[in-house]
């Protein structure tokens, strides 16, 4: 018999047998081979393995040890086997490569080093943008008790104004703060209303200053500087004095004084007064005493927003407008006066939906209520609702008199209450899409301590009020049904017509999305970001830009924020959808990839993204594009722009430039005063396209600070179908007679 390592290798052969390998003999292919070229293994040699294994099982038994001739036999058979191993190494042959397959590897080094050198420009360019990268670099000192700094309310409130007031902007949005310290100060005066002190409020709006002036009863003149500046002050908290108040934390008029260039507050109380004057939270001065003239109790405001918080601004009388309608249908037998104008309401919540859906008479109302709408008052809940030929469903919630543009708990509840109603009146299962299609409603509860998910009240979040306002809309909602029969038929057969139109949709729905399993799954022209609605904080600010063509999207992509900004390119003009049933959308493959894009397809509750910016070129087929989504999202989605998601993107018309400065202008005004600024020698460039703009200076356009967005708003839901009809309709007389008027040379477009 050979030596302990003549009996390995034969075990190893035994085990593996031929033409096997097993997971020791895969280590390499020299192992495999020299193992063919060690002597064979002799049917003893094997025998003894075999016993040897048999004996690992057995009871040990003491074994002699092998001689010293044995042994060094065993040593020189290992020391052979280890040369034949290393030999077959030796004796392989080296493939040389080919000149193609060198110059391959060169290419792709290169490649390689200078992908990797892009990217270290990329990481510099973008750590020198880093808003933290300018300031002063200083050491970090020693953490005790003298470096703990304290801020009073009020320079808390303008260091951290979006804590208070949510967004700042310059007065283009419905929400921009200043709009929001207009109603800190107005809803002061309408819960003097609410527990009935003064019927009528003066305000006044002019070359960005407020006033108002309401007939309550007046601050308490001992406490006048206190309620304005110092936070967690006021008789808000004692509902002895105010039961229903929009605002209970104290710090709506505390955040206008700070947020204000100039702040005054007057309270007259029976022949005396205190005035006192703030300038950016500061009291500049305070007198108090009789007046020579009587004047009625109440207080009066007078502010300015500072422009150091929130730039340029102005404000938009179409948006105060309407929430001086918003106070008087949520307030019947209020006066509020407008520079003048008059915003009075005698039926609340049933005049809100009359001037939102105009009349079932009126013959040039495209999408009239199909029947009277209907309206129930209680103390604490009242409702407005009716049904229109259409299948989106609209609802405008207040809480308190304030406006709750994201529902919350009392929307969500009214809904249930709603259809539990339908449901039992008519002893009907009816599917919940069936009753709610084309529905219209208005909502108001009132509520001792209301919840808001943040300071801009825009949604309810008190959980306790659900079954009383499901009960109370039910019944509500069943008493008014046997109070009107004939509109409780019309009701039937717009759910009867809901039902076959839901069948109908339901199948297109299916089919596409068959037919989009099987062709694709990724969506075609989208290039997505990594946070959507969905993520909660990190969406909060994600936005989907839809461009018109490659050349416009090759720029955004290069200039984005890929976190929150995603990008969907069309391929050309959008199909014109005006007067098609909602099936046709499903069908159109453009169309069904952008609601796809967005999450719509199957409810808009899904939507993806907080803002749908419509991002086309300042032309022409720029324009035409436009009105073409836009006649898209009125006509099926109108939800989506009646709840402000729909934006369009103001992009620079022109660029001036000299050798030291340039100047991007949005309007001619702008550019002429930039070329008076920057000399006669100036260049001016004018931007025809978003594809003319370089992906360095597009990104100035669409960063957080300087991003310009235009919302889509509507008036009245009554406008939209007549809009609609003149712009995308058949060409009438009347477009034709509108175009030629207002019809622009290409000099003039080109200016």
């Amino acid at each position: 018999m050979g030596g302990k390592t003549e009996k390995k290798a034969a075990s190893v052969e035994k085990k593996t047998g031929a033409g096997k390998t097993t997971p020791a003999a895969k280590k390499t292919v020299v192992e495999k081979s020299s193992a063919k070229v060690t002597s064979k293994t002799s049917a003893k040699e094997t025998k003894a393995v075999s016993t040897k294994s048999a004996a690992k099982s057995a009871p040990k038994t003491v074994a002699k040890a092998p001689s010293k001739a044995a042994s060094k036999s065993a040593v020189k058979t290992t020391e052979k086997e280890e040369s034949e191993k290393f030999s077959a190494w030796s004796n392989a042959k080296t493939v040389k490569k080919t000149k193609k397959e060198l110059e391959q590897e060169k290419k792709s080094a290169a490649k390689l080093a200078k992908s990797a050198e892009e990217t270290e420009k990329k990481l510099a360019a973008a750590k020198q943008i880093d808003p933290s990268s300018q300031r002063e670099k200083k050491e970090v000192q020693d953490y005790g008790d003298d470096k703990i700094k304290h801020l009073d309310a009020l320079e808390h409130i303008r260091l951290r104004s979006g804590m208070y007031i949510g967004r700042l902007g310059n007065g283009s949005n419905e929400n921009d703060g200043i709009y929001v310290l207009m109603k800190e100060v107005i809803d002061n005066s309408i819960d003097e209303f609410i527990v009935g002190f003064g019927k009528q409020i003066e305000v006044s709006v002019a070359d960005g200053r407020v006033k108002v002036r309401d007939y309550g009863r007046g601050i308490p003149l001992g406490k006048v500087v206190e309620c304005v500046s110092q936070i967690n002050t006021g008789a808000k908290y004692n509902d002895d004095v105010f039961q229903f108040s929009v605002g209970m934390n104290g710090v709506g008029t505390k955040a206008v004084n700070a947020l204000s260039s100039y702040f005054r507050v007057v309270s007259v109380r029976d022949g005396k007064c205190t005035d006192a004057v703030f300038e950016k939270g500061k009291l500049v001065s305070e007198k108090s005493g009789s007046l020579k003239n009587p004047q009625k109790n109440g207080t009066y405001f007078e502010f300015v927003p500072d422009e150091e918080i929130f730039g340029k601004y102005s404000f938009n009388m179409e948006f105060v407008e309407s929430r001086m309608w918003n106070y008087a249908f949520l307030n019947p037998g209020l006066t509020i006066k407008l520079n003048g104008k008059e915003f009075k309401s005698d039926n609340g919540l049933l005049d809100l939906l009359n001037k939102e859906l105009g009349s079932s008479k009126d013959k040039e109302n495209l999408e009239p209520p199909l029947y009277d709408i209907g309206s129930y008052t209680g103390d604490h809940l009242s409702f407005a609702f009716s049904h229109v030929s259409g299948v989106n469903e609209l609802y405008f919630s207040f809480v308190n008199g304030q406006y709750t543009s994201d529902g919350g708990t009392h929307l969500n509840a009214f809904k249930e209450g709603f259809i539990k109603g339908i449901r039992d009146f008519y002893g009907e299962n009816f599917d919940i899409d069936d009753i709610r299609f084309g529905l219209r409603a208005a909502v108001l509860v009132k509520i001792k301590d209301p919840v808001f998910e943040s300071q801009t009240k825009n949604k309810l979040g008190n959980t306790d009020i659900k079954q009383w306002v499901v009960a109370e809309t039910q019944s509500g909602l069943d008493s008014w049904l046997h109070k009107n029969p004939k509109a409780a038929e019309k009701i039937k057969e717009k759910i009867k017509a809901n039902e076959k139109y839901r069948t109908d949709l339901s199948k297109v729905k299916k089919e596409a999305k068959e037919l989009d399993r099987k062709t694709s799954i990724r969506i075609d022209k989208l290039k997505d970001c990594h946070y959507h609605v969905q993520d909660g904080s990190k969406g909060a600010d994600s936005m989907i830009f839809i461009t018109e063509g490659q050349s416009a999207s090759g720029t955004m992509t290069h200039s984005r924020n890929a976190d929150y900004q995603a990008i969907f390119s069309l391929r050309g003009k959008p199909e014109n959808m005006y007067g098609k049933r909602q099936s046709e959308i499903y069908k159109n493959a453009e169309l069904y990839m952008l609601m796809k894009a967005l999450g719509i397809e199957q409810s808009v509750e899904n939507l993806r993204y907080s803002k749908i910016v419509i991002a086309t070129d300042a032309d022409n087929d720029g324009f035409h594009i436009r009105n073409l989504l836009l006649t898209f999202f009125l006509g099926y989605f109108e939800e989506l722009v009646m709840q402000h998601h729909v934006f369009i993107l103001e992009t620079p018309l022109f660029r001036v430039r000299n050798k030291k400065e340039k100047v991007y202008c949005y309007s001619e005004d702008e550019r002429d005063a930039a070329q008076k600024k920057l000399g006669a020698g100036c260049e001016t460039t004018r931007f025809k396209g978003l594809g003319e703009i370089s992906g360095a200076e597009f990104k100035d356009f669409i960063k957080p600070e300087t991003i310009r967005l235009t919302p889509v708003e509507i008036s009245q839901l009554k406008v939209i179908p007549k809009l609609l009809e003149f712009y995308m309709g058949k060409n009438t007389p009347e477009r034709r007679s509108f175009i030629e008027k207002n019809l622009l040379t290409n000099d003039q477009i080109d200016a």
